[in-house]
């Protein structure tokens, strides 16, 4: 009867059995004939980012939703193959897809701990998932992830297979592949790692955001020391190595990538440009532009910026503590409240956020974001000191622990309390000679304000526009030593389109007749505004398109000559580049070429140049005679601070807007123009004395030093139709023994005077009513 029961149990059990692996191969045949192709494989495209280069080819910008830096598997490192493989399936070279021991150890696992601990996805299974399938936990994914294993590795190679693994993984912080895992954790190449950081990154595709160094350290680390048993186990490394590599700490460097140099601003222009022309592929489709940004320039220019711009804010005192924080929000846990308070706080360069601890004599602590306790201590506190009193006023904020500062390093490596300014700059610089982009800096901070100032920034030019107006006089017959009176002048509201209106000089000084050249030197507004009368406003306003300008926004009125219109930087670096190059208008440009995943080109720039297609606006002459005028500017004028570069190449003209709104200076060498401008996006004063030459020339010096650090002096040759002369400076009158020597167009020299040097000044003043 027992026999009969084993005999009747073992048949049924057969039957079942045979039915199920008919049933399984059925499913199978089913599942295999629906199993997707594996040309997404074998043809990988993955997406890869829009990035950015410098014209040397150093990365400056990258936009995309997954970061990620395809490697060939020759590239990887060994130790993060081990790792690896360490980690999830160190099996692979040895399985055809599916490790059946590996099965059985995990359910064997999973049977003892009475819960799903471990699974048993082989490396090919994983790939076969994040290509094809979901993450939902069915046995049919279970099955077809395996049957797509098999799939693959009857296709591919082991090697081919690992480095689809190794690009196409998420591994946390939009880092798809270990390549960018390695910039974005630690801020190096996947060639740099060492064998702890292997470990760490290794062990994070069992889950990413558990694991993650930046968000759970503590749960990295011991998912790190894990990885490090396992290639102990495996003999990849011995126990000595183990307990060093135990005790060694892992520096994490929280960067989206590895940026040569700051250029947010030129980088955004070029993801507009980029996605106005591709839509949505601009961010997958692996596209490289190469700019005309310089790194020298660059930095040269980011340096000049802020540093002046800081040094103006101190100029106006500290406005005390940014916020206050509850220390007390997380209990004892105050570690918990600083991080949580710094991760929503954006940093600026090397100005740096924290939050006062405790408050002595002469001492402040602060907690900085990673953990640092820094000291502040004597000058370090002085910009602050009048938010240290030990008496407090009511209703005036201090420093006290928990308050939110900014804080920054001196040259000296010593900690001092600072503020974000509240103004903003810019400067932009270009080659005249083809209009392409050397640097551009639209703002103090991108990530505070991502208004571009440079392109975007409509602010009146004061006197840094004149030069276009002395420019429309020399055509229209007017010399450099044409004798102009200086003197007062008082116009109704229907002549400057708005008010009664009686202009003043900077200076608040008339100083009477003086030639064109001293008036521009000197920047008098009394005679720009008499040049514009003699000249016609509407000339003018029509004359001032040949620089770029848009006429509509330079009406015509009287006050266009003091630069009562609205321009851009750019439009102003695209003017004085006409002066530079000697008349040619030329475009400015920050796209040199565009090259696809594989790189080749797609579109390569041809600008046109003052030698080659651009088209002159201005006549030769008149460019080097208005280059000789701005020359004096620097060597005698408004910008005299600028004699300190030691160059006699540089020409160029300081401007201040009404109540010192607007701060600029516009200046060249013969092959570099650049523009720097400083305000405030809510236009008011600067503050008084707070002038072009003062704000914003400093920051155009600090950026033409290093630019032309290295470059000879230029030679600006006078052009045929040039001649210069001697003349008596205070007749303008053509004088073989006159005290100066000027420049005039040939069939404009000024009669040859009778009168003596001594009595010039005399006859002059005698004149003075007949005079422009």
């Amino acid at each position: 009867m027992l026999a009969r029961w084993l005999y009747y149990f073992f048949v049924t059990f057969s039957a079942l059995g045979l039915i199920g692996v008919l049933l399984a191969g059925f499913a199978a045949l089913v599942i295999h004939s629906n199993l997707p192709s594996l040309e997404t494989l074998t043809d990988y495209r993955p997406k890869i980012p829009l990035r950015i280069y410098s014209d040397e080819g150093l990365l400056i910008g990258e936009f995309g939703a997954e970061r990620r830096n395809v490697v060939n598997i020759s590239e990887v490192p060994a130790q993060l193959k081990q790792s690896i493989l360490a980690a999830e399936d160190d099996r692979f070279y040895e399985h055809g897809g599916v490790d059946y021991l590996g099965v059985l150890r995990a359910a064997y696992s999973n049977f003892s701990a009475g819960s799903a601990r471990q699974g048993a996805s082989t490396i090919t299974m994983q790939v076969a998932r994040n290509f094809f399938l979901t993450r939902e936990k069915t046995l049919t994914r279970k099955f077809s992830e395996a049957l797509l294993a098999f799939k693959i590795e009857s296709n591919l190679s082991k090697d081919n297979i690992l480095e689809l693994y190794v690009n196409q993984i998420y591994l946390g912080q939009r880092s798809y592949g270990f390549a960018a895992a390695a910039q974005t954790y630690f801020g190096k190449s996947l060639q740099e790692i060492n064998i702890a950081e292997a470990a760490m990154l290794a062990g994070l595709p069992k889950a990413p955001s558990s694991y993650n160094p930046i968000s759970n350290p503590k749960r990295a680390k011991s998912r790190q020391l894990y990885v490090l048993g396992r290639l102990h186990k495996l003999n990849y490394i011995s126990s000595e190595e183990l307990r060093e590599l135990e005790k060694q700490p892992i520096l994490v460097k929280k960067q989206s990538t590895a940026l040569a140099m700051p250029a947010d601003y030129v980088a955004e222009m070029v993801r507009q440009v980029i996605y106005d022309r591709y839509q949505e592929e601009t961010y997958s489709k692996g596209i490289k532009v190469y700019t005309t940004i310089r790194q020298l320039d660059q930095m040269a220019a980011y340096q000049a910026l802020r540093k002046n711009i800081v040094e103006y804010d101190k100029r106006r005192g500290y406005r005390g503590p940014e916020a206050q924080i509850n220390l007390l929000k997380h209990g004892s846990n105050q570690e918990k409240t600083l991080d949580d308070a710094l991760e929503e706080i954006n940093e600026s360069g090397d100005i740096y956020a924290a939050i006062v601890l405790s408050v002595k004599h002469n001492l402040v602590q602060a907690y900085r974001k990673g953990g640092e306790i820094i000291e502040i201590t004597g000058e370090g506190l002085k910009f602050a000191q009048k938010f240290l009193a030990d008496k407090k006023e009511a209703g005036k904020k201090y420093i006290t622990p928990g308050t939110l500062i900014r804080i920054q390093k001196d040259q000296k490596s010593s900690w001092h309390i600072a503020q974000l300014p509240e103004i903003e700059a810019a400067l932009v610089s270009l080659d005249p000679n083809d209009g392409a982009i050397r640097a551009l800096i639209g703002g103090f901070d991108f990530h505070k304000n991502q208004f571009n100032h440079v392109t975007q920034a409509w602010r009146q030019p004061g006197s840094s526009f004149k030069p276009f107006i002395y420019s429309a006089a020399l055509e229209k017959g007017f010399t450099t030593a044409t004798i102009i009176n200086d003197a007062p002048l008082s116009f109704s509201a229907a002549q400057t389109g708005s008010q009664l209106w009686e202009p003043k000089n900077f200076d608040g000084k008339f100083e009477g007749p003086m030639r064109l050249r001293t008036a521009l030197v000197k920047s008098k507004n009394l005679v720009s505004i008499r040049i514009l009368q003699a000249i016609g406003i509407r000339y003018a306003q029509d004359y001032i398109t040949r620089f770029g300008f848009d006429a509509n926004r330079h009406p015509p009125y009287l006050p266009l000559a003091l630069g009562s219109g609205s321009v851009t930087p750019m439009q102003m670096a695209t003017g004085y580049a006409i002066f530079a190059n000697g008349g040619f208008r030329v475009t400015p440009y920050f796209i040199k070429r565009i090259e696809d995943e594989k790189g080749s080109t797609i579109e390569q720039f041809h600008p046109v140049t003052a030698l080659n297609g651009a088209k002159r606006v201005i006549d030769p002459r008149n460019a080097y005679i208005m280059t000789s005028m701005m020359k004096d500017v620097i060597n005698h004028g408004t910008a005299i601070k600028a004699k300190q570069l030691g160059r006699n190449d540089l020409a160029g003209k300081t401007g201040t807007t009404s109540n010192f709104i607007d701060a600029w200076f516009c200046g060249f060498q013969k092959d570099l123009v650049t523009i720097a401008w400083a305000g405030y996006d809510e236009p008011r004063s600067l503050g008084n004395n707070e002038t072009g030459g003062r704000v914003a020339l400093p920051i155009w010096m600090d950026y033409m030093g290093p630019a032309l650090k290295d470059i000879p002096m230029a030679e600006y040759k006078i052009p045929n139709g040039v001649l210069a002369t001697r003349i008596n400076s205070a007749t303008g009158f053509r004088d073989p023994a006159g005290d100066i020597t000027e420049y005039f167009y040939n069939e404009q020299l000024p009669p040859v005077t009778e009168i003596s040097v001594d009595d010039a000044p005399k006859v002059t003043r005698d004149l003075k009513d007949q005079l422009f």
